[in-house]
């Protein structure tokens, strides 16, 4: 005896899903899988799965709300005080959009509905390994934030990742963490282009947000238009159509002022410096460990300097009150000057601030102590951009990149304007005594030695 069963149209979903390609599947699950709302005050609605909502729901993603993503910008911009969570959910937002454009595009690129989940999780768990205060520690002697942002995903997030989203936190990790592929699923080097390069979505992310929080109009960038001018590209990643170009020099020229006038700022870079001494003194004379730094929000940052006796981490509590350095001296970075290059090394600076404050003392008559005096050198930063352009309708590449010198500024005077805000400077505690002092030395002589 036959029994009854459910009538065919009762699987027409799964039949579907059966009979769709991956393209349709990787479409479909962009277009109706993403239901949970989030206000945002930037991009007003960001929509997450449900799978995505638990993974976003973890101890380790909420910490990022005590992460401030300007670090002591606030100290200039009472507005900047939002956060690693919310640019995270930013960039995830701008991540769908854009693979949702690239996929409608595709025409050779491997794309598949595992890769675009997994990709996806990156976008959102990029920062998960950040430090306190922005890129404050950047070039100090500890890991890269997209090492340790890997780590949490392999160890404290694999579980809820392999559970929710049914995808190998490997994966996820791989894309944020540029180590070797190899045993890696196809297609994370693509991913990995896409998250990071000149067209990213954690660039367009943090230039609007940030120049909507400091209150400047300088990151504001046409995001829609952007999307519907980007393709697919093996080796890239992202292409570009000949339209779209200007708005890709918009960006980079948008980067260019918020670098001038947000990220930095005098005082800006000041407050920055001062942590940066404070973290490289304390790890160059053992008082902390690199391990001390990992995990650390805002708050926990302060907390476990207050708690350590070491005179240098008195700066970091000076940041916290605003009793910021005064800046003595300036000039522009100079690439073909060796002593300007040999002050990017930390370790080096440290030796130069020694010798300006045995200098200085010697003037005022008294020892100053070396966190009294601070060499700032900004990071190198790259305006360049070498993204393909594209035809729209026949998919051929038009040209290999987007501009032949490479830079937005080549029909500006060439690079003299990046480079102009790149500046190396000294700044000192207020002390009389010290600044008298520091208005008698040749910084360039001592610099040069």
């Amino acid at each position: 005896m036959r029994l009854p069963g459910p009538a065919l149209h009762d699987f027409s979903p799964i039949i579907l899903w059966c009979r769709m390609g991956e393209t349709e599947r990787v479409l479909d699950h962009l277009q109706n899988e993403y239901s949970e709302p989030v206000r945002d005050p930037v991009w007003k609605h960001i929509s997450l799965s449900r799978p995505l909502l638990r993974v976003a729901e973890h101890a380790q993603f909420q910490k990022l709300d005590r992460i401030r993503q300007l670090g002591p910008a606030y100290l200039v911009y009472p507005g900047a005080t939002h956060t690693r969570r919310s640019h995270s959910l930013g960039a995830f937002h701008i991540a769908r959009r854009m693979i949702t454009s690239l996929v409608r595009r595709n025409r050779d690129v491997p794309i598949t509905l595992p890769g675009v989940k997994s990709f996806l999780c990156a976008c959102l768990l990029h920062d998960i390994g950040h430090y306190p205060f922005a890129h404050s520690l950047k070039d100090l002697d500890v890991e890269a934030h997209e090492a340790l942002a890997a780590r949490e995903i392999l160890d404290g997030l694999s579980s809820v990742i392999r559970s929710q989203l049914d995808i190998d936190p490997a994966s996820v990790a791989a894309i944020i963490d540029r180590g070797p592929t190899a045993g890696m699923p196809p297609g994370v080097d693509f991913y990995r282009r896409i998250l990071s390069g000149v067209l990213d979505p954690d660039k367009l992310d943090y230039l609007n947000r940030d120049a909507y929080f400091c209150g400047v109009p300088y990151g504001i960038q046409d995001v829609d238009f952007l999307l519907e001018e980007i393709f697919p590209d093996r080796q890239s990643g992202v292409a570009i159509s000949p339209k779209g170009i200007t708005a890709l020099e918009d960006i980079l020229f948008s980067k260019y002022l918020m670098y001038k006038t947000v990220y930095w700022h005098k005082t800006v870079r000041i407050a920055t410096a001062m942590i940066k001494k404070a973290v490289a003194m304390g790890l160059r004379d053992g008082a902390i460990s690199r391990k001390d730094l990992y995990g650390l929000d805002d708050e926990g940052f302060f907390a476990a300097f207050s708690a350590l006796r070491y005179p240098s981490f008195r700066l970091v509590e000076q940041v916290r009150r605003r009793e910021l350095h005064r800046q003595v001296w300036r000039v522009p970075f100079q690439e073909e000057n060796s002593a300007h290059r040999r002050l990017e090394d930390v370790k080096q600076r440290l030796l130069v601030e020694e010798h300006i404050a045995r200098e200085a003392g010697s003037i005022a008559g008294k020892r100053i102590e070396p966190e009294c005096v601070i060499v700032d050198v900004p990071e190198r930063v790259s305006f360049d951009f070498d993204v393909p352009i594209v035809e729209p309708g026949s998919g051929q590449t038009i040209a290999a990149a987007a501009s032949e010198n490479r830079s937005v500024f080549s029909g500006m005077g060439g690079d003299d304007l990046p480079r102009s805000i790149r500046c190396i400077s000294v700044s000192a505690s207020r002390d009389d005594a010290l600044m008298a002092a520091l208005e008698k030395l040749d910084i360039e002589e001592i610099l040069a030695q």
